[in-house]
């Protein structure tokens, strides 16, 4: 099997799971609180079921915005894997130039989400 044919799969069942996982999450969130009135002059912040710190075991607890948090995550996830497969395709391809490219994009990516800084 050629590897652009398992980066297209990769990147479907990314964004499939992932709208799968939200879709879920929504509904479970709506189930238990789609009847409540939102008070916008309050501004509560972040729950911390939410936090990166509690995620999972919120996610266990069938928190629905954990849930939704997970599915998101999942989302921006797609594409780094999809730039570590292609790396590994290069490196197979002993096309090293694009290798060294995609890596590139990748240690850009992995620097940016990782220091808050873009550019």
């Amino acid at each position: 099997m050629k590897i652009q044919v398992i980066i297209g799969q990769l990147l479907r069942i990314g964004v499939f799971t992932s709208i799968g996982i939200a879709f879920l999450g929504g509904i479970i969130y709506l189930t238990r609180h789609g009847h409540e009135m939102v008070d916008y002059a309050t501004f509560k912040g972040v729950p911390d079921y939410v936090k990166p710190g509690n995620l999972f075991s919120s996610v266990f607890e069938l928190r629905g915005r954990a849930i939704v948090q997970v599915g998101i995550i999942l989302l921006i996830a797609t594409p780094v894997v999809r730039l570590i497969f292609s790396a590994i395709g290069f490196a197979a391809e002993k096309d090293y130039r694009y290798m060294f490219v995609t890596l590139l994009v990748l240690g850009i990516i992995l620097f940016s989400m990782l220091t808050g800084k873009a550019g």
